[in-house]
């Protein structure tokens, strides 16, 4: 499942094996395909989480420690010997007191914890097109994000991904979980704004070469094809041996069916500012490809088993195994 990180320079510094790193959320979708990367390649990891009693395929292999956010001594303690910190910690949609804002809070300690442990460099995961005057908070929480680390003082890199696909994703297995049951698939709006789709290894692998650079840098993450939304369903479809008809419409009434299918499967399918995001075309950059795997490519060789499952986010990040 997990590959060496061969893309990285034969003399490597931060990544050495032997070299101990921290990974928030080695258990989540990319810290999970970093995480087994850097096993492989000899790397110790302590994993940083908000829920140490979830499991993780690498059980025994870690050290895991949970965020102490009301102890800046505990969260520093748990950096310390840490060449880089991969930080992966963000929260798709507010749920409870977990808000965009208090991730912004969280992240801003998260970095001063970093810089007083001595850590060496910060590769942060973002996303395509923040932006501080944005009315959605989760794009502008996450350039709220990006300002605090360029203010921190360490060495960084950020990283922009769009949208991310492999085994487990959430948006291309679902959308596959639609076609398999639905002839009709609504998208809003004109379904015409892009999406640049980036295999998770293909970004682990980005991930860890950025832990070996210097200075400090912000990349867009994309993959090497680009479709239009309505065009990627229709992808999938195929892919999958379906035939379904797309059809556009207002965001309001796209927002009430999904609301209506998250009340069946229990999970929060799309949030408004996911499909507001989707519509004003922010995921897709003008940038240069980082990735090699093609989705198109890939579904080919994943359709027995694409969309079998729903991928369901609020099971896998809220409740406990047993719960």
């Amino acid at each position: 499942m997990f590959g060496r990180l061969v893309e990285l320079p034969d003399v490597r510094r931060r990544l050495a094996s032997g070299a101990r790193v921290a990974v928030t959320g080695a258990g989540g979708y990319t810290g999970r395909e970093l995480t087994g990367a850097l096993l492989a390649g000899g790397v110790a990891v302590v994993n940083l989480t908000g829920d140490p009693r979830r499991p993780t395929p690498f059980d025994g292999r870690i050290e895991t420690r949970a965020f102490a956010w009301a102890r800046p001594d505990e969260l520093a303690a748990s950096l310390a010997n840490c060449s880089v910190l991969f930080n992966t910690y963000w929260i798709r949609f507010p749920r409870g007191r977990a808000t965009h804002a208090l991730a912004v809070e969280r992240s801003e300690q998260l970095f001063a914890a970093a810089r007083r442990a001595g850590v060496g460099r910060i590769v942060h995961v973002s996303i395509a097109r923040p932006e501080l005057e944005s009315p959605l908070s989760y794009y502008r929480g996450k350039a709220e994000v990006e300002r605090a680390l360029a203010a921190s003082g360490v060495a960084h890199t950020i990283l922009r991904p769009t949208v991310l696909f492999g085994a487990g994703d959430v948006l291309v297995n679902n959308i596959a979980w639609c076609v398999r049951r639905f002839p009709v698939f609504l998208v809003p709006g004109d379904g015409r704004y892009r999406v640049q789709p980036l295999h998770v290894a293909d970004f682990a692998t980005a991930l860890a070469a950025a832990a070996e650079a210097d200075g400090d840098a912000t990349l867009d993450a994309v993959g090497p094809e680009t479709f239009g939304f309505t065009e990627l369903v229709h992808v999938i479809a195929a892919a999958l041996g379906r035939r379904v008809r797309v059809i556009s419409a207002p965001r309001g009434v796209v927002r009430a069916a999904t609301a209506v299918l998250g009340a069946v499967v229990g999970d929060v399918v799309l949030t408004r500012a996911e499909i507001d995001g989707l519509c004003a075309d922010l995921l897709a950059s003008d940038a240069p490809p980082i990735g090699r795997v093609r989705l198109t490519e890939w579904l080919r060789a994943h359709s027995d088993e694409l969309g079998v499952e729903y991928a369901n986010e609020v099971r896998r990040h809220y409740r406990r195994r047993g719960a």
